[in-house]
């Protein structure tokens, strides 16, 4: 059974019908990625496992629980962490507050306090910044905050949207260099949502492609570098 498990998913903004029929499944220890144009559905299928929208149809599974409809915060503490486009740090706490929020259900201070250590590793910066405020933090840094505070309450899976929106390509790299770390070392699996496609195909297992709120094309990582319309539409190579 796949860690994930979203079938015949629809999703409205009202009115619009933004995700038509998406299925999909995640197991345990892969990095899997969703490429697309802007619009096609990425973000909302996101949005959708962690319950910050609730589709009118189909089911999404966690293991073998169905957390369809959930609220955003039973879900996080069943194991979904969700690293959302634009960061959405907490710009006037500081670096430790914002980390002390990811592991609000956490009870066991003495395990937060390994948390932090853990994010530490990952993010030595954030270390140096901690009573620093959020919103006077770089651009990188607040990413890096950003999948720090997702990291805090050790996610089964975590939901990464756009981690390279806005960094410059050296920051990139560091950013994609822990995605690798986290998977290879302490074997995070990963949902990804990532506008440069050629980055994310580098460090996935495998990839869906959306257009349109459906899925067009899904296969390896490998062969998706192959595929010509993927070439052509989100590779920049004809």
């Amino acid at each position: 059974m796949s860690l994930l498990e979203l079938d015949n998913i629809h999703s409205y903004y009202g009115h619009i019908h933004a995700l038509q029929g998406i299925s999909l499944y995640v197991d345990e220890g892969e990095i899997v990625t969703l490429i697309g144009a802007n619009g096609a559905g990425k973000s909302t299928t996101l949005r959708t496992i962690s319950g910050l929208i609730r589709p009118r149809l189909g089911t999404v599974r966690l293991k073998d629980q169905n957390i369809t409809g959930l609220p955003p915060h039973q879900i996080v503490a069943m194991g979904v962490g969700h690293v959302p486009e634009g960061r959405g740090i907490f710009p006037r706490l500081t670096v430790r507050e914002n980390l002390e929020m990811g592991a609000y259900t956490i009870d066991d201070l003495a395990e937060v306090d390994r948390r932090m250590e853990f994010v530490f590793v990952l993010f030595p910066r954030l270390k140096e910044r901690l009573e620093q405020k959020g919103g006077t933090l770089s651009g990188g840094e607040q990413q890096m905050l950003a999948t720090a505070r997702g990291l805090m309450l050790k996610p089964r899976i975590l939901l990464m949207d756009e981690p390279s929106m806005g960094l410059a390509p050296v920051l990139v790299e560091a950013i994609f260099d822990v995605i690798r770390e986290l998977n290879q070392k302490e074997g995070t699996t990963i949902l990804l949502v990532e506008q440069n496609a050629l980055m994310a195909l580098s460090v996935a297992h495998r990839g869906y492609v959306l257009q349109n709120g459906r899925i067009v094309v899904d296969d390896t990582a490998a062969n998706l570098k192959k595929n010509e319309m993927v070439r052509a539409a989100y590779l920049g190579v004809k």
